[in-house]
């Protein structure tokens, strides 16, 4: 190693938004909590969408960041280049030992500008989810499947949130699996409040089970399909009562059909405080097309909160059927009758409960992501350093 990487290990990490979701949760832990004797780590991102709540400005606002302007996740190609050329200069100047990459723009943009800058650096990218369902048509996906793969070809270490994603990837000839590597999501919740202080703060029913809808109210959320399983919920006349802790495109509408259909949810909107939103809830639930590693999942978990959810992504990874939480396909009919199962046995949301909570908390802390991701560098380093 040259001389200067005697010093501490610089680290550019780009990700384009940091809109309230677990990329943004990911990357805020890693912020917080690398080693700073060891590393200098920098944050590089663009802006939410006016529809969108920016987590460092709503959460970690502790967080420092470097604002690029054209990063976001709308693409035109001014913003892009004026991006891009931002990026080739902040590499130039930064002199980054390591520069990874987050989401699929930022991932596109960043290894570019990486390329393009001729500063010698190790690339590394992560793969939150992918982007073969539910986000393009076919052409759109036959493009950014080639652009992955030419990209994987300039990038020293691949990672995936989970394993799902990861061979999903390799399937449609993304990396190889020598460098395509797993990085489970890592996160910590704070202490909850107390139960019926937050039902009453939100304006709960404190007799009903309450089941949570956490995250955004985008499409590939799918809660039109949530909503199909409320109707069905109430159809069944079991004593569940719902409310939605997110924000999206498509919460007018929802708002708007639960006003028509008049269906038992509770619209809280955008949550700040994830442990108040949990410590109101008894059960959780994920209506997803597509998923990485729903960090909501574990998050309930880690509250001791029993899910049910499709089987979509890694999901499997997160909830074990049967033993955390109970995993269904796409059905609207199957997912009410694994709620009406546990709104029939509060034994069995309490024992789910239980082992959620000791499953995640062994596996999904964030001092494992931050051990990994500063293991990872360093053996990137020393084995650049021999070749």
């Amino acid at each position: 190693m040259e001389n200067d990487d005697l010093t501490r290990i610089r680290v550019m990490r780009i990700i384009a938004r940091m809109n309230v979701g677990g990329p943004a949760v990911q990357v805020s832990g890693l912020m917080r909590s690398l080693e700073k004797s060891q590393f200098e780590h920098r944050l590089y991102t663009g802006f939410c969408a006016t529809n969108e709540a920016d987590y460092l400005e709503t959460v970690a606002s502790d967080v420092g960041a470097f604002r690029i302007e054209g990063l976001g996740r709308r693409v035109s190609l001014r913003g892009d280049l004026k991006a891009f050329l931002f990026l080739v200069k902040e590499i130039r100047t930064f002199k980054p030992h390591v520069i990874h990459t987050h989401t699929a723009k930022a991932g596109f943009l960043g290894r570019i500008a990486s390329i393009v800058s001729f500063h010698p650096t190790i690339r590394v990218h992560t793969f939150h989810g992918h982007l073969l369902n539910g986000y393009f048509g076919s052409y759109k996906r036959m493009l950014v499947v080639l652009a992955e793969k030419i990209l994987a070809i300039f990038t020293h270490q691949l990672l995936a949130v989970g394993d799902k994603v990861r061979q999903d990837l390799l399937a449609v000839g993304v990396g190889k699996s020598e460098n395509f590597g797993l990085m489970p999501p890592g996160l910590e919740i704070g202490d909850l409040p107390n139960k019926k202080d937050s039902q009453e703060l939100y304006g709960l029913s404190q007799q009903a089970i309450l089941c949570a809808f956490i995250g955004r109210v985008t499409q590939i959320k799918r809660p039109d399909r949530f909503l199909d399983v409320v109707k069905e919920i109430k159809k069944r006349s079991l004593d569940f009562e719902f409310f939605v802790a997110g924000d999206g495109e498509l919460l007018q509408n929802c708002k708007e059909r639960i006003a028509r259909e008049d269906l038992p949810v509770k619209i809280l909107g955008w949550q700040s405080n994830i442990e108040q939103v949990l410590s109101a809830a008894d059960v959780v639930v994920l209506t997803s097309d597509n998923e990485g590693t729903p960090l909501s999942l574990i998050q309930a978990g880690m509250a001791g909160l029993p899910v049910v959810t499709t089987r979509v992504g890694s999901v499997p990874e997160v909830v074990m059927d049967g033993v955390t939480g109970i995993i269904t396909n796409l059905d609207v009919l199957e997912i009410a009758d694994a709620l009406e199962k546990l709104a029939n046995s509060e034994d069995l949301r309490s024992q789910m409960g239980a082992s959620a909570q000791e499953f995640t908390l062994a596996n999904f802390g964030v001092k494992r992501l931050v051990n990994d991701h500063e293991v990872l560098y360093k053996k990137l380093i020393a084995n650049r350093a021999k070749s």
